[in-house]
């Protein structure tokens, strides 16, 4: 085993993916992601180098020249900090790439794996994840998107929003309701083609240039074998694709981070104050060392809950670990970059700086994929659960 845990042909494929995403993405203009006119679209060129150097096939398990069969947690985690690390654009790409496809992995038919999967891998075809709607983000239950039957199929109705890559994804993965005042167990999981008949939407226009927008559903046209998983069981499918990827989001903060964390301390080196280096200030060193401490209790943290879905931990022992991981990663990625600006000052405020272009990515992770309130609660439970678990255990 070497640093954190990792094995050494995990701390191989973390360096491979480093050396790769130096070379083709290290010094991109930060003042402007994608290509020109093209802020907040899906930026299809950059997919496909993404492909091109196989950094999109690990997203999945396996060795690269296999078919997915399924996503290794620890390697999603890797991947995606190392890629936060030098390009966060490159990353927040791959990541809405791998989040819209995995259900199709999980859960799919092999026919609809086939179908979609292998241009995921080369960025030919892009996908996103459709469960958010206006009046249902963190309660997943509360989805309101209707599936009316139609046949041996169905027909979906409604709105989804805040949705990864649309209106532009080639495919989504589509969460319905099939069964009305059924809650999470009346829900169901299809793959939808971008181009379906009555499929519509647009872009949202937000704080970062994300590929993020807006679907509406008139009478789009869904077959039993788009289905993902089993009709109703469709939270099942959110359930484990967001236990595999919410310790990944975390993955992704401890990578801005980190990066943040060395601006800093090279920062403190050079700059002059009161005829001497940043660093020999005691509450400059003091909140550098603070910040190394989160970075390093955060990347833990992702390891470990990557570690549990990886081994195949109990369901309800992997939802809490990614709940942590995510919860601490995400809040402590932001108490870190903020230091990291203020000891810059106002330097770091401007267009195209390192940190200027971090404190606006570093925000969203807060919100997406479960709020941090949304965590809190799903690991306040938990421990309720294993407590009441634990006193009927013993008694006697």
């Amino acid at each position: 085993m070497t640093s954190f845990g990792l094995t050494a042909d995990q701390q191989e494929y973390a360096d491979r993916v480093r050396d790769l995403a130096r070379t083709h993405f290290s010094g991109r203009d930060l003042r402007q992601s994608h290509e020109p006119g093209e802020q907040g679209h899906v930026d299809r060129r950059l997919l496909r180098r993404l492909g091109d150097l196989g950094l999109l096939r690990g997203l999945f398990g396996g060795e690269p020249e296999e078919a997915p069969h399924d996503a290794a947690a620890m390697q999603l985690c890797l991947l995606r900090e190392t890629l936060a690390g030098v390009d966060t654009a490159a990353e927040t790409a791959l990541a809405l790439q791998g989040l819209g496809s995995y259900p199709i992995l999980q859960s799919g038919a092999r026919e609809t794996a086939e179908r979609w999967l292998p241009g995921v891998i080369t960025g030919e075809v892009v996908a996103g994840f459709a469960l958010s709607e206006p009046g249902a983000g963190s309660d997943a239950a509360a989805l309101a998107l209707r599936a009316q039957p139609d046949g041996d199929g169905w027909r979906l109705f409604g709105e989804k929003t805040w949705i990864s890559n649309a209106p532009e994804a080639d495919v989504y993965t589509v969460f319905a309701r099939t069964t009305s005042d059924a809650g999470a167990r009346g829900v169901t999981a299809f793959a939808v083609s971008g181009d379906a008949e009555g499929l519509g939407g647009e872009h949202l226009d937000l704080l970062t240039p994300h590929a993020i927008g807006r679907l509406t559903f008139e009478g789009v046209r869904v077959e039993r074998a788009d289905v993902l998983g089993e009709v109703d069981a469709g939270f099942r499918v959110a359930m484990r694709t967001l236990d595999l990827f919410r310790p990944s989001v975390g993955a992704f903060a401890v990578g801005m981070a980190q990066a943040a964390l060395e601006s800093a301390v090279r920062w403190s080196i050079e700059r002059e104050v009161h005829g001497g280096p940043l660093h020999e200030q005691q509450a400059v060193s003091h909140a550098l060392a603070e910040m190394a401490t989160q970075v390093q209790a955060s990347r833990l943290l992702v390891r470990a809950a990557a570690s549990a879905y990886d081994s195949g931990a109990p369901a309800a022992d992997v939802t809490k670990a990614a709940a942590m991981a995510k919860l601490y990663a995400t809040e402590s990625a932001q108490r870190v970059v903020d230091q990291a600006v203020q000891l810059h000052g106002a330097r770091a405020l401007q267009r195209g700086h390192l940190l200027e272009h971090l404190y606006r990515e570093v925000r969203a992770p807060r919100i997406y994929e479960g709020a941090s309130e949304v965590q809190r609660t799903i690991i306040g439970r938990a421990l309720v659960r294993e407590a009441r678990t634990t006193h009927t255990d013993e008694r006697p």
